[in-house]
């Protein structure tokens, strides 16, 4: 319940969670003193120096001052309201430090202090209790083994680095408490500035995730630049980055690139995925941009800062310098981008600007006499052409050039230019410094070389892309005709009470099927006659593998016949299969075993001409991001090729087909030497398939379709089949609540339900989807000027509520951040789903508290709708262990103040403003 004080209640529950590190308004520093040298004695001295407006608590129980102030025994002895503890004591003493500050009160703490997970198993254990007695008094833990927390615009400077950051608009994030005090003596030359400066240590609890949610709400912070060394909570962080990104560029440097994963794995798929590639899927799915160097991270920061995004990697080049041109090409074209085709037009007018001699193409070499005049009118010219994304102008100082008179026009005129990006490579030295300075300081940024400045529009091309790809529509898809989940369930169910965790051919197919993948007809014969008569039944010629429970590659140990003829072929096939398995075992290749016998038989399925591309499909588990999803070339030699895609689930059509597009066999997929196209939409939908499959049965540890045969689509025969499928699962020891989950929350069926209107119209409310956009679109088209004024507190307009990125963020959700429910009907005259409501819950980050918010089409009004809609979503703050909901309401909304009240809510009114607040506490 409410205090006696609602209005308080309200203000300190708008306050974000993490204020009280990043800008605390008192301060105990445990472990102060005034020993020369210490990391006590700095912390004090810097938040002494660097007044932040706060109080400073010096704590040390052997002195009665610290640099001159009054320091207290204990954290209890202070008697004053302490927001945080910074603590700097032995290893050892920290757990009981905590357990003092959470008995005082004190909602935060950094922990400076090492010696813990990285001595060993013992201080591994010290965090642990660190954790436990921070987790009983509801504290928020940076660190441990962290140099601290800086706030340049207040003057809070939580660290022991030597010197306080420069204000400005970079979010800096750390793992490596040395990198930062380099990157800030780095950031003094070149006049750098910061909105935040973290050091994160060990992140025992607060993490990537919540610093993340946190500077993404900070309208100081621009850009949010990261060393990472390691993910820590992968949902909590890909949660975050994805509904930051779209909005702040977050540019991350991952250390350990190289290192491998080596697992052993029983699928293709396991020998094919590598963490670190796993981790690049992750950052694309989120947008995220991951760069190579330190040089490139502040580079992306500032060009993302300064410059528009390009729509594409189509990058115009010009220049005074074949040389350079060529350079900067090589670095494009090598890192994935493309040189722009300058159009026919654009030809035709670079003819009328430039001598007879220039190069006619692009690079557009305008010679080595370009005067400034020259430059600028074949940029303005460059920057119309539709084809190009982008632009890069280099300067080489020749004896007719003039860098500083063509840096001061070329800024006139990129100021004119504002839809594409600009990039400048002023080369030379102190020749070329005053233009150098003009064109950064009007927002071009310069690059001393010009393959670095095509480097750079490059990433900025792809982060472009990605996130164009977490905001595109996807397609409309049927997600649950077809499906068999009971029947899918029954199969994997009916494996683990054979205490098996190795399906069959044919289990695994019907798997498939159970999900509506097709599958090549196969049927299993525990004798000769029985596959004679299957090869009959089926139609020759046939394939016969070898039918068992414990061998997972068939060909391994001979088991695979094909193009078989006739009765006799199958009975020699059936034999030799059985003689193949009876060699490996006396060979003891193979483990004798009466109970669970490798030979049971055959499978037989027919011989399909692999007249199409033979791709591959499947999914392993990564130790940090759970399933993830494997498409490429598939065939026998599918590991020595070696192209793939990988990508994390849930999918939608449209990260379908990202996945495709990354792989080299997606041009033959897309028609090549006068064979027709696959079927890609088929594709997209059988990839979409796939991987509900993979999240919904969280049983399976590896799952391979290889191959996948996908035929051209004007082809007699099926166009995707899976003729040859494996599936591993999870051994019954572990139990389902450790099983690993997805990285990305699936979508939450068990949220959707069938409802009646008064008037007996049937509803379905259920979780939003991606595709739902369009449906919102005519849902908002519903909506009357009361209703949209009742809801956003003002009069938006249609066109600001339907533009595409603002609907796509609110469609493609995540749903560990968000839930929103959506009441659809049938409308009998279009035969489509149309939305009536919407209700929607917003988790608060760092807290167990969420925002509600709720619209219901006016002609539904009456009809119980909204009541019912709120209701669920009530129920679903209760499922998912939420603390209290609450929505601001308008005074004059009294339809919806009646609701409230129905269902428990206490109204909080806020005199003199004519927004009122409705809580519901469910804790």
């Amino acid at each position: 319940m409410l205090t006696a004080d609602p209005a308080q209640d309200v203000l300190r529950s708008m306050r974000r969670p993490l204020d009280l590190i990043f800008a605390p308004k008192s301060v105990a520093v445990i472990g102060a003193t005034d020993r020369p040298g210490s990391v006590g004695r700095t912390i004090l001295a810097n938040l002494l120096s660097n007044p932040f407006g706060g109080t400073v608590f010096p704590v040390n129980p052997k002195r009665p001052a610290v640099l001159g102030v009054k320091a207290y025994p204990t954290i209890a002895a202070v008697g004053e309201r302490v927001e945080l503890a910074i603590v700097v004591t032995p290893a050892a003493t920290v757990p009981g430090v905590i357990r003092a500050c959470a008995e005082a009160g004190v909602p935060g703490a950094i922990v400076i202090s090492a010696g813990f997970r990285e001595t060993g198993e013992a201080g591994a254990e010290l965090e642990r209790q660190v954790l436990a007695e921070a987790r009983k008094g509801g504290m928020r833990i940076v660190g441990p083994n962290c140099l601290g927390v800086m706030n340049p615009h207040l003057g809070f400077n939580g660290t022991f680095a030597g010197a306080m950051a420069n204000p400005g608009n970079l979010a800096f994030l750390s793992q490596s408490g040395a990198l930062c005090t380099s990157i800030l003596d780095w950031s003094f030359r070149e006049h750098v500035g910061f909105s935040a400066f973290v050091s994160m240590g060990s992140m025992l609890d607060v993490g990537w995730g919540d610093w993340i949610y946190y500077l993404g709400d900070d309208p100081r912070t621009e850009s949010i630049v990261i060393y990472m060394e390691s993910i820590g909570d992968a949902r909590s962080f890909l949660s975050a980055a994805r509904e930051v990104a779209y909005t702040k560029p977050i540019i991350v440097i991952k250390a350990g690139r190289t290192a491998a994963a080596a697992q052993a794995a029983t699928s293709h798929t396991g020998a094919l995925t590598g963490s670190d590639e796993v981790l690049d899927a992750a950052f694309r799915r989120t947008g995220v941009l991951r760069v190579a160097s330190i040089s490139e991270l502040f580079n992306m920061a500032e060009v993302l800062a300064k410059q528009p995004r390009p729509r594409g990697r189509r990058l115009t080049i010009l220049t005074n310098a074949g040389g350079p041109g060529v350079l900067a090409t090589d670095a494009l074209v090598g890192a994935g981008g493309e040189l722009a085709a300058l159009s026919p037009e654009t030809v035709a007018e670079l003819d009328k600007l430039l001598p007879d001699h220039w190069s006619h193409g692009n690079p557009i070499d305008i010679l080595g006499d370009a005067e400034p005049e020259r430059y600028t009118q074949a940029l303005a010219a460059a920057a119309r052409d539709p084809g190009s994304d982008g632009l890069l102008v280099i300067l080489t100082p020749q004896a007719m050039s003039q860098p500083t008179e063509t840096a001061r026009q070329l800024v006139e005129c990129a100021r004119e230019l504002h839809h594409k990006p600009i990039l400048a490579s002023w080369m030379g030295g102190a020749e070329v410094a005053a233009g150098e300075a003009l064109l950064n300081r009007a927002g071009v940024p310069t690059y001393t070389y010009p393959d670095t400045a095509a480097r750079i529009f490059n990433y900025m091309g792809l982060y472009s892309y990605n996130l164009r790809d977490i905001y595109e529509t996807p397609s409309a898809t049927e997600a649950d005709t077809g499906i068999e989940r009971a029947a899918a369930e029954g199969i994997l169910t009916a494996a683990r009470q054979a205490g098996r965790t190795l399906l069959t051919e044919f289990e695994a197919k019907a798997l498939l099927a159970a999900y509506g993948i097709p599958t090549v007809e196969t049927r299993v014969a525990a004798d000769e006659e029985a596959a004679v008569a299957a090869a009959g039944a089926i139609g020759y010629p046939v394939v016969v593998k070898l039918h068992s429970e414990t061998i997972t590659h068939k060909t391994d140990v001979q088991g695979v016949h094909l193009n078989l003829g006739d009765a006799e072929a199958v009975r020699a096939a059936y034999r030799a299969v059985a003689g193949a398995v009876e060699v490996q075992e006396r060979a003891g290749k193979l483990q004798p075993s009466p109970q669970k016998p490798h030979f049971l038989g055959v499978s037989v399925q027919p011989m399909v001409r692999l007249d199409g591309y033979e791709l591959i499909l499947g999914s392993s588990i990564d130790a940090q991001f759970g399933p993830v999803l494997l498409f490429g070339t598939g065939g026998q030699l599918v590991e020595v090729f070696k192209d793939r895609a990988l990508g994390l689930p849930p999918l939608n059509t449209t990260l379908a087909r990202r996945m495709m597009e990354q792989t080299r066999i997606y041009g033959a997929l897309l028609g090549v030497r006068g064979r027709g196209p696959v079927d890609l939409a088929a594709l997209e939908r059988l990839l979409v398939r796939f991987s509900q499959l993979v999240t919904e049965q969280p049983r399976i540890r590896e799952i391979d379709i290889n191959p996948l045969l996908a035929r051209p689509g004007d082809s007699d025969a099926p166009t995707l089949i899976a003729l040859d499928a494996r599936v591993v699962l999870h051994p019954e020891t572990i139990p389902d609540g450790d099983l690993p989950r997805p990285a990305i929350r699936p979508y939450p069926l068990q949220y959707r339900t069938p409802w009646t209107l008064r008037d007996g119209t049937e509803v379905l409310i259920e979780p939003i989807r991606p595709e739902d956009e369009p449906l919102a679109v005519h849902f908002h088209e519903s909506l009357s000027t009361e209703s949209v004024y009742q809801r956003y507190f003002q009069i938006l307009k249609l066109s600001r509520r339907v533009a595409h990125e603002r609907l796509a963020r609110l469609c493609f959700i995540d749903y560990d951040r968000e839930m929103a429910l959506v009441a659809k009907i049938h409308d009998p005259k279009s035969g489509r789903a149309q939305i009536v409501a919407v209700g929607r819950l917003s988790k608060i980050p760092g807290t167990t508290r969420a925002e509600f918010s709720m619209m219901v089409s006016d002609r539904l009004h009456g009809q119980g709708l909204g009541t019912e809609m709120l209701k669920r979503l009530i129920a679903v703050a209760r499922d998912e262990n939420l603390g209290a909901i609450r929505a601001e309401i308008l005074t004059t909304n009294l339809v919806m103040q009646r609701i409230c009240t129905r269902l428990g809510f206490e109204l909080v009114e806020r005199p003199g403003d004519p927004v009122q607040l409705a809580v519901l506490e469910l804790t």
